[in-house]
């Protein structure tokens, strides 16, 4: 398989590296300080900046103002994002303008998308359903009423969900059939309650009571969730790679000036080993996950469904940032819980994203179904 990047993505690729430059992770409170989110919104400036650098609308198409770019370029991008920790809804954005691209009517596109790629509507998804352990579209049923529908149920954990503008969000029909929602927040009959993820960020309960929606807010085409669902996920282990080589650039730079008996950290051989390893970790994250995303793209194809790439991913993604953010804190020693010291949050985050992409045995089971399902004979 060739990962070469196209001129396109690397070009993606650097301006989203010299935007996120600037952001300093280790200016945001700790959530163990604040008892409480870290901040009430997500990073504004930040957001303007994004839209400058023409990088919201990147899976938008060019009739609509951006640049539609493949899921392999918003991977690249999001990498960038994790790495600097940014507090930015670029990941649920992305979903949704992706999914919305591809299965929405004409008229919808033409309304969101244009407004997406400059910055001036901000989308959420939601993934988790009400559990976070059923299968999201279970979370809400949707009935027709005339000519348009009627959402009723509760999804939980949704991010930024409190400052976006609109919400999509599955449901399913009497029928049983998955359908994605478009809504905003402020419509009639939603209800928010403030909820606090792993990395101190606002989430909210989501509690929808009869809430209309119109005809074109409604994606009925059943792989649209397929779509959202797969780009959440593979975006999530493009975060978790982002995250992860930039703990271990941290810890290396860390174990080379920090001396113990007159020698470096690193120069120590059961040092070297455990960083060793976890850049094998991250060579595997990054190969998976270059593997996923592809399969993401129009016309990509394998001897297994796309779900086999994307779940080898997931067990590199949530086994790997776990590892390298355990190696990083053993290594840092007490440093490494020092609060204005930007570790702490960095393993804060690796464990929201491992709780999010759910456990590797999990995964590997799935993969097995799938590889018996589909053996020869």
């Amino acid at each position: 398989m060739d990962f070469t990047f196209t001129d396109e993505q690397r070009a993606a690729a650097e301006a989203a590296h010299t935007v996120f430059a600037a952001v300093a992770p280790d200016t945001v409170p700790s959530p163990a300080l604040t008892h409480g989110p870290v901040a009430d919104d997500f990073d504004r400036p930040l957001w303007r900046t994004l839209a400058r650098a023409d990088l919201l609308g990147l899976p938008v198409a060019p009739e609509h103002g951006g640049a539609g770019l493949d899921p392999l370029a918003l991977c690249l991008v999001l990498r960038e994002s994790a790495a600097a920790l940014a507090r930015v809804p670029l990941l649920e954005t992305y979903a949704a303008a992706h999914t919305l691209q591809q299965h929405a009517t004409d008229d919808l596109r033409a309304d969101v998308l244009p407004r997406i790629a400059t910055g001036d509507l901000v989308l959420t998804a939601a993934s988790a359903g009400r559990t976070g352990h059923a299968p999201a579209p279970l979370a809400v049923t949707a009935h027709r009423n005339g000519t348009g529908w009627t959402l009723d149920g509760t999804h939980t954990a949704v991010p930024w969900a409190a400052t976006a503008d609109r919400v999509l969000l599955p449901a399913h029909t009497p029928a049983g059939q998955p359908v994605l929602a478009l809504v905003p927040r402020t419509r009639t009959g939603i209800a928010l309650a403030d909820q606090i993820s792993t990395t101190g960020e606002r989430h909210a309960e989501i509690r929808l009571d009869a809430v209309p929606a119109e005809a074109p807010e409604v994606l009925t085409d059943p792989a649209a969730w397929d779509t959202l669902r797969d780009l959440l996920t593979t975006g999530t282990c493009a975060l978790a790679l982002g995250l992860g080589d930039r703990v271990l650039e941290m810890t290396s730079r860390y174990t080379a000036t920090r001396e113990q008996f007159g020698h470096p950290l690193a120069t120590f051989q059961a040092v070297a080993v455990q960083t060793a390893d976890r850049y094998i970790d991250l060579r595997a994250m990054e190969a998976t996950l270059w593997q996923a995303a592809w399969r993401l793209t129009p016309g990509a194809a394998g001897p297994l469904p796309r779900a086999a790439d994307i779940a080898v991913a997931k067990i590199w993604a949530s086994e790997g940032v776990r590892r390298i953010v355990q190696t990083a804190q053993h290594l840092h020693g007490g440093f490494g819980a020092d609060t204005d010291y930007a570790l702490h949050r960095y393993h804060a985050w690796a464990k929201h994203l491992e709780l999010s992409l759910g456990p590797a045995a999990a995964h590997e089971e799935a993969l097995g179904d799938l590889l018996a399902a589909h053996a020869p004979g």
